[in-house]
């Protein structure tokens, strides 16, 4: 909660202190470069903000997660007591445990923060794997909730919106302006709407990056949690089997790829494992 609590009234004291700076140097226009910089950080950081504030109940809409307040049976009850230890471990309130149908397996976690998280099990992820495997793949998730993973994305993904939207500005501005002073607005238009569009796209490979790396460090902070054996046996589960999340929830996934490449969200399974054997 410190995490978030902070990041939120940093990011509100710098917007209030450049709107005032700007509104002192007459600088507040939209239309000007410090203006179009501070209003592209409201639009670049509000809707991250808004998505990781609202992730936990749109993951659980999504796949239809059910979460586990009373056991129905010993499966679940291992589900909490396991999650639960692991949270210990990490010096965190235990996450909201879920469970939802589906033939794929596959497990997440999400939140605002790391005492505020979710993660969810797939009905495939329990009936496919031995308990050592899925007390590894829960330590992978605990480990992304502990790395405050969903914070740092937000961070990531609001700093390369605002970049996103600022340069696009700048250069739509460049090309409508006319010889005689005047913007021609339906030129300014069609090449904001190109330039976000490339620009979005060359972003998106940075935040690519990020999600990969994440990766690899929540598979390391489950080989320390759980060993790494169990981690590599989990990962060798998954090899050939379909793990499909919806797409606006891939990124959140144990595993989706089967190759890496600069839009990959996941590693393949062949290179983390490779890389915890060398743990």
């Amino acid at each position: 909660m410190k995490r978030i609590i902070l990041f939120l009234i940093t990011n509100a004291a710098v917007l209030l202190v450049i709107g005032i700076i700007l509104s002192l140097l007459g600088l507040n226009d939209p239309n000007t470069l410090a203006g179009s910089l501070a209003s592209a950080a409201v639009i670049g950081f509000t809707g991250s903000i808004v998505s990781l504030l609202m992730s936990k109940s749109m993951a659980k809409r999504s796949v239809g997660a059910r979460v586990i307040t009373q056991p129905a049976n010993e499966t679940e009850a291992w589900l909490l007591h396991t999650v639960e230890s692991q949270a210990r471990q990490w010096n965190l309130k235990t996450p909201e445990v879920a469970i939802y149908d589906s033939p794929e397996p596959n497990a997440f976690a999400t939140g605002a923060t790391r005492n505020n998280s979710l993660v969810a099990v797939s009905t495939g992820l329990m009936r496919s794997m031995t308990r050592d495997e899925v007390e590894a793949v829960l330590a992978h998730e605990m480990a992304h909730v502990g790395n405050g993973d969903m914070v740092t994305l937000t961070l990531i993904q609001g700093v390369v919106n605002t970049f996103v939207v600022f340069f696009s500005r700048l250069a739509a501005s460049l090309v409508a302006q006319g010889r005689d002073g005047e913007r021609s607005e339906g030129m300014y238009f069609m090449v904001y709407m190109l330039m976000q569009t490339a620009f979005g796209f060359l972003a998106s490979i940075v935040v690519h990056w990020f999600s990969r790396k994440r990766e690899y460090r929540a598979d390391a902070g489950a080989a320390k949690l759980v060993g790494a054996p169990k981690m590599i046996a989990a990962l060798q589960r998954l090899k050939g089997q379909a793990t499909q999340l919806p797409p606006d929830m891939a990124a959140m996934g144990i595993a989706s790829e089967t190759k890496d490449s600069l839009f990959s969200t996941h590693p393949s399974l062949d290179n983390r494992i490779a890389r915890l054997k060398m743990m």
